[in-house]
């Protein structure tokens, strides 16, 4: 509103009585903005110097002389001029539009509560401007009231809020709306958020600032209401929204509350699923959400169903590669079929089986290949599809680059690359890529990357791995109770080690790495009684240009009953061992099959030691071949989401005695050289459910064989099921097999004095379903429902494989770069064992073992 200047002429004298007689100051209103947002705080003043000189009838235009500011301390008092758009020099008209422009740019600024401008004096045809300016309060701090610690490191990134910043209307507004959006999409619709400011004491012009919460009650769903839905029930719709469930008793898993984005996500799941029953035209007309009582809400959503469609004819259109045969084999689709625009699009682009027309070409280094689907015909429930493809030329590839390695050296991770420069693009190498550098188990496998840069001038791609590093290394510091004797452990483990740099200073970072050699130290001992020492040594890729490994291990092992040696009554074995292997990937029946050949030696020492009922002194010699055939497609090591590890091995001595009659031998002639084969084969597979549930189904069997009847069958190298797997210190080779719900080595048989023996065959059955609470490197977590079922034989002829104990129970896993995975199960056993007593609710910690 513009005030003229006989309605101001008594607001001007009065103001003028309360102004100090030195300033000589008569003020008075020019312009009142038209804007309303400011019109109360922002005004012109003029002084009674240039009283007369202003007619408000007649406008008069001057040049400004000057322009001092006042009022602020914090801002750069040029920059304000500058913001105004008014300048020293500058003509203006009095009243005029450019100084109510120059007030509405400070008042945008959103730094002041207050703004004047004041014409000091006139001189001639030159005003002299004074611009006023009261700052906001800044922000000095703040805090939380009524929230949780987790919360406020939540907030604290959303609202972004910075000591010093002004605090202005629009910072309070965003402040509280983004408060209340954090915990309404916790599913508290109802939360009231008050920001109280209080001056602070310490600052001048500053303000602390109190965020209240009142959270209230979550707000949960009572029903989910559908209206029009003809073809699919209530019932089914509820089933396909993941995330908003109606309140049930027994919904234990997902809990009834409502949060806005899920919701958003699970409407469109309704649409998908009539999109995937042939109901294309399907759309939610309106939803409504209303409050049902004071803790919950009710969700009515009604939609339009549409007609089923069919798919009718599909054609082909420019295709030279394939023929039309060929495609529509792949695609999947025949005439007739519901139309199902999901499994067109896996179809056609990306189906996890490999198998859609995308992986054809691209597989194939037509990486500028193309296909689109055209709707060219809907007559009443059918559809006609027209596949448009460019084939495009085929690409080859121009350099391959790796990123994001900071210890692993480039050579050891391209090794590992199936895409080479020269050879045609494949999808196919890039996705088994992926799997090798995810499986060496010195990346983040949830952070690899591959970044293919087309060249579609020259026909060629550059292809980019980009990696993350985490700790590969793993140390193994434990105590743990055997004997009825406390035993410590140490043990490192260097996955990604460098032999080659071992004598290098500079390389000592702290330990000479990057070349992907495995380097294992360990030690156990409790004193006298038992000393074990480990080393191990593994080279990947001998030779450095295939993947041939070489393993190299020496072991020596001592247990005692405390007796020294030299000592009266000392009863000890001591074992000593090495062995030498060497695998190859082997390029048929596919090259996710590996063979593996190793030789080794062991030699046991007994003095007054009773391994057998007529074996206590001497010398036993073992020298074995053991042969090992695996597959394993698993997409990483850690949390296998797809993918089976399949081994068949075999470990036999030479049959020293075959043909020999040794019913008569002395315990040192049959036990000169020991003498046995041993089957074993390990199958586990794994399957993704849903999202990041994985299923993980395995089978277990082993058995030890003989040559010689007149010998019997070997004491050592035998199975002992049952408990938690961890091996102790026992020192007859023998093989430890978990079976949680039982206590250790329960479900082994038992001679006739009631002592465990070893078992000569076992069997073994375990289901998992697995879901991961952290994916992260540094701590992966995931929990565990199990059901197994397992047992063990003294010979062959007893051997029944659905005669087996029973289990089931739940459990965690924890993997810890530093100790590697770490696990606690809760287990019980349905069926009595060979010990009595020994099933029932057990407790069970694993370390390192993927399964127990």
């Amino acid at each position: 509103m513009l005030i003229t200047k006989r309605e101001k002429e008594g607001l001007v004298k009065s103001v003028s009585k309360s102004l100090p007689e030195s300033m000589r100051k008569i003020s008075l209103l020019l312009v009142f903005f038209s804007c309303i947002g400011f019109a109360s705080y922002a005004q012109i003043i003029l002084g009674d110097d240039g009283l007369d000189a202003i007619d408000y009838s007649s406008p008069k235009e001057y040049i400004i002389g000057d322009i001092a500011v006042e009022g602020v301390e914090h801002l750069d008092k040029k920059v304000l001029i500058l913001l105004s758009g008014l300048a020293e020099g500058d003509k203006i008209t009095v009243p005029g539009d450019k100084i109510t422009k120059a007030l509405e740019n400070l008042w945008n600024q959103g730094l002041f509560s207050d703004i004047d401008i004041r014409a000091t004096k006139i001189v001639g045809n030159k005003i002299f401007l004074e611009y006023y300016l009261l700052e906001r309060p800044r922000l000095a701090g703040f805090r939380f009231k009524g929230t949780k610690k987790s919360e406020e490191d939540d907030i604290r990134d959303k609202i972004k809020l910075i000591k010093g910043k002004v605090f202005n209307e629009n910072l309070e507004s965003t402040t509280k709306s983004r408060v209340e959006s954090y915990f309404k999409e916790k599913g508290f619709l109802n939360v009231e958020v008050n920001l109280v400011t209080e001056p602070d004491s310490t600052l001048p012009n500053s303000i602390f600032l109190l965020i209240a919460v009142k959270k209230k009650d979550k707000v949960k769903i009572n029903d989910i209401i559908f209206h029009g839905n003809e073809k699919m029930s209530d019932k089914k719709l509820r089933r396909v929204m993941k995330e908003t469930k109606k309140k049930r008793w027994w919904n234990i898993f997902k809990a009834s509350k409502f949060l806005k984005n899920e919701y958003k996500t699970d409407k469109q799941n309704i649409i998908a699923k009539y999109n995937k029953e042939g109901f294309r035209d399907a759309q939610i007309l309106s939803d409504t959400i209303y409050q049902y009582d004071e803790k919950t809400i009710n969700i009515e959503i009604s939609l339009t169903e549409g007609k089923k469609y069919y798919f009718r004819n599909i054609d082909w259109v420019g295709n030279t590669k394939y023929k039309d045969e060929v495609l529509t084999k792949v695609l999947g689709v025949k005439k007739g079929d519901v139309y199902n625009q999901e499994a067109l699009e896996t179809n056609l682009y990306m189906n996890q089986s490999g198998r859609d027309v995308s992986s054809l070409y691209l597989d194939d280094g037509y990486l500028f290949f193309n296909v689109t689907p055209v709707e060219v015909l809907v007559e009443g429930d059918s559809i006609d599809l027209e596949m448009r493809m460019y084939e495009g030329k085929q690409a080859r590839i121009n350099r391959v680059t790796v990123t994001g390695n900071t210890k692993t050296n480039d050579r050891v991770i391209l090794r590992e690359i199936r895409t080479k420069p020269g050879a045609l693009f494949s999808r196919a190498d890039i996705i088994r890529s992926q799997r090798e550098l995810a499986n060496l188990g010195y990346f983040d496998p949830e952070k690899l990357q591959v970044n293919p840069k087309p060249n579609p001038t020259d026909g060629t791609v550059d292809i980019e791995y980009v990696v993350e590093e985490k700790p590969s290394d793993q140390i193994e510091l434990s105590g743990g109770w055997g004997a009825g004797r406390i035993v410590g452990t140490l043990g490192l483990s260097f996955n990604n080690f460098s032999l080659q740099n071992l004598f290098k200073k500079s390389a000592w970072r702290p330990l000479p790495s990057g070349d992907g050699q495995r380097l294992t130290l360990r030690a156990q001992s409790n004193g006298l009684f038992f000393q074990s020492y480990n080393f191990s040594f593994t080279e990947p890729w001998l030779g450095g240009k295939k993947p041939n490994s070489l393993s190299v291990s020496v072991y020596y092992s001592t247990q005692t009953n405390g007796v020294r040696r030299g000592e009266s009554g000392r009863q000890a074995i001591n074992i000593f061992g090495t062995t030498v292997g060497f695998g190859a990937r082997l390029p048929w029946p596919d090259d996710f099959f590996t063979g593996y050949i190793e030789l080794g030696y062991q030699n046991y020492n007994l003095e007054n030691y009773v391994l057998t009922s007529d074996f206590s002194n001497g010398k036993s010699n073992t020298f074995t071949t053991k042969f090992v055939v695996s597959r394993n497609s698993i997409d990483q090591p850690i949390y296998p989401r797809y993918g089976s590890q399949v081994s068949l091995s075999l470990q036999l001595t030479p049959p020293f005695n075959l043909g020999k009659d040794l019913s008569d031998a002395t315990p040192e002639e049959k036990f000169e050289w020991t003498e046995y084969h041993k089957w074993k084969f390990d199958a586990v597979h794994f399957t993704k459910m849903a999202g990041n549930l994985v299923l993980a189904s395995k089978v277990q069997f082993g058995f030890l064989g003989l040559y010689n009847r007149t010998l019997g069958i070997t004491p050592f190298e035998r199975f002992y099921l049952g408990g938690d797997g961890l091996s102790g210190f026992a020192l007859d080779g023998r093989e430890i097999i978990a079976l949680r719900g039982y206590e250790n080595s329960s479900l082994t048989p038992v001679n006739q004095f009631g002592n465990t023996e070893g078992g000569t065959i076992y069997n073994k059955y375990t289901m998992e379903l697995r879901f991961p609470i952290s994916l992260n490197p540094s701590a992966t977590i995931y929990v565990l429902g199990f059901a197994e079922a397992g047992n063990s034989w003294s010979n062959f002829d007893q051997f029944n494989p659905f005669s087996i104990r029973k289990s089931a129970g739940a459990g965690v896993r924890i993997f810890l770069p530093m100790f590697g995975l770490l696990g606690l199960d809760w287990g019980y056993g349905f069926d009595e064992a060979y010990q009595p007593g020994a099933n029932g609710p057990q407790f069970h910690f694993s370390i390192g073992q993927t399964f127990q």
